[in-house]
């Protein structure tokens, strides 16, 4: 069974900091890329950021500059670390894994980005 999990969302303030995880089991993680998407209300659910089994990184140019993609494939875990955080950057975030024909999504965690 594949399971996806999520964590490390929550309310920050503008230009704060926030690390999500997603502990992925039920794959063989390495070969898989992994991506962050987010969903806010009312908007369709779009790519924050994409890493492939090489380490090769891709962001939507909101957040260039400001998130970081990683994965430890030791850990079977995929991260992203979230700087600078705007208003705007307020969504359900969801982790997924991609090979094939084999995708997979976690349950999302939020992020909520206000003072």
């Amino acid at each position: 069974q594949v399971q996806l999990v999520e964590s490390g969302g929550g309310l920050v303030q503008p230009g704060g900091s926030l690390r999500l995880s997603c502990a992925a089991s039920g794959i063989i993680f390495s070969i898989y890329t992994m991506g962050w998407y987010r969903q806010a209300p009312g908007k369709q659910r779009e790519l924050v950021a994409g890493i492939i089994s090489g380490g090769r990184t891709n962001y939507a140019d909101s957040v260039k500059g400001r998130f970081t993609i990683s994965r430890d494939n030791a850990k079977n875990t995929v991260y992203l670390q979230m700087n600078s955080l705007k208003p705007e950057d307020t969504a359900v975030y969801y982790c997924n894994a991609y090979y094939g024909i084999h995708s997979y999504w976690g349950q999302g965690t939020q992020v909520t980005v206000s003072s």
